[in-house]
């Protein structure tokens, strides 16, 4: 069976994921003779820069999640289907879906985005959840939150102790983010809220197999963070990777530690784009693209984001992050509209790195621009208002910054709530 797009008549474009890649290229194309049909996994759209504060307890989910159907509704030339992509048929070009239906395309692009990764130890994930989706994020909120309470409830010190704490395993924006804001929901929010436990006892590990926090920054900059995470009550290994990981702790180097509570940061896995396509890959699985952002060989197929490898004019991989992929969408875009108006513009993408910015707890963070360096409250002040500008509705922006007003002035996080799972979870004997 195959699904029709809105008007067959018209230049069909299929969009894979409705990640910042993919809605942008959608909202570029507005306006443009096309027929788009956007196909997404789930019914939402996730600011991933602040899914860590989802998992922390910040920020509930709707702060940072809107539904696909509704930032869209506005645009009649766009389909939106809930639905997993299960492989491309690039001589007929079709898209197969979970149902085994497909999706006719005259282009595609693929913003398929990226999981975590273990390093060939796909078997850590249950003890050790990454975070990459809303799922992860409340997974290891419930966690966080459950550990506290079975501590509050266990009288064995040494048992108390593992659950009291906390690993995190990677030491890039995400590990160095959760690691700050554990330490500040347990010294500053949660002691009055116990009784048998004093939460400043809980002991957050960060756990890095480089020589350095936050790699990609400045030495100045790393070396802030990684005394700020001291301050805060972090213990920072470095140089140490992770070699066993259970549901009672981890071995690290030479050294064994029991945690309860383990998160996974420490690397990313493309989507299987590249296995749907059938063509060469990085180590990590992303497709070795084009300068145009086109799969070698079918210049009808566009990818973006965390689904490529690309390396910028500086010579260096361009990351990662929101706002390659939203740039990557945008050129993707005027690409497309200039070849319906006849005309193929002839300069490759290029990647403007507009800075990295990093929080590190309250009152504390890192901004990289390369021409100026920031750390400390004013970084911290213009990491939080960037990171509301960009949030989408003015409702979830006042939302999110009258959360973050609160949290900042009485040390109180809201969205304390065990969902998604039994609430004795783990309460049992050991």
């Amino acid at each position: 069976m195959t699904v029709q797009s809105a008007n067959a008549s018209l230049h069909r474009i299929v969009v894979v994921g409705a990640g910042f890649g993919g809605l942008v290229a959608v909202n570029k194309l507005a306006g443009a003779p096309v027929a788009i049909t956007v196909v997404d996994q789930r019914n939402h759209h996730i600011f991933q820069p602040l899914l860590y504060q989802v998992a922390t307890a910040s920020l509930a989910t709707s702060e940072i999640a809107w539904p696909i159907r509704n930032v869209l509704r506005t645009r009649k030339d766009v389909i939106t289907l809930l639905a997993t992509v299960t492989g491309v048929d690039k001589q007929a070009r079709t898209v197969r879906l979970d149902d085994a239906s497909t999706l006719a395309y005259d282009t595609l692009i693929l913003a398929t985005g990226a999981r975590h990764a273990y390093f060939g130890h796909d078997e850590w994930e249950p003890v050790a959840p990454g975070l990459k989706t809303l799922e992860d994020a409340t997974t290891i909120r419930r966690r966080i939150l459950l550990a506290f309470e079975r501590a509050e409830r266990e009288i064995d010190p040494t048992k108390q102790d593992g659950l009291l704490t906390f690993v995190i395993v990677g030491a890039g924006p995400t590990g160095v983010e959760l690691a700050g804001t554990i330490a500040d929901l347990a010294r500053d929010t949660l002691p009055r809220d116990f009784r048998n436990i004093d939460t400043h006892k809980a002991r957050i590990v960060l756990i890095e197999a480089g020589q350095r926090v936050l790699a990609g920054y400045s030495d100045e900059l790393t070396d802030y963070a990684k005394r700020s995470l001291e301050e805060l009550g972090v213990e920072v290994e470095l140089g140490r990777a992770v070699s066993q990981c259970t549901a009672d702790g981890v071995v690290y180097g030479d050294k064994t530690l029991a945690a309860k509570t383990i998160i996974w940061a420490a690397g990313v896995q493309a989507s299987p784009a590249a296995q749907w396509l059938g063509v060469p890959a990085d180590r990590n699985g992303r497709i070795l693209i084009q300068p145009d952002l086109t799969v070698p060989g079918h210049p009808e197929i566009f990818a973006i984001g965390d689904t490529v490898s690309l390396t910028g004019p500086n010579g260096k991989p361009i990351p990662g992050i929101a706002p390659a992929a939203k740039q990557g969408g945008a050129y993707v875009a005027k690409v497309i509209k200039a070849r319906l108006a006849g005309s193929v513009p002839r300069s490759p993408f290029r990647y403007w790195h507009q800075g990295s910015l990093a929080q590190i707890g309250k009152n504390r963070a890192v901004i990289d621009f390369g021409w100026l360096e920031l750390r400390g409250v004013l970084a911290w002040w213009i990491w939080g208002i960037a990171h509301i500008y960009f949030l989408i509705g003015v409702r979830t922006r006042l939302s999110v910054a009258i959360n973050w007003l609160w949290i900042h002035a009485r040390n109180q996080r809201s969205a304390r709530l065990i969902t998604q799972g039994q609430t004795n979870e783990g309460l049992g004997e050991d």
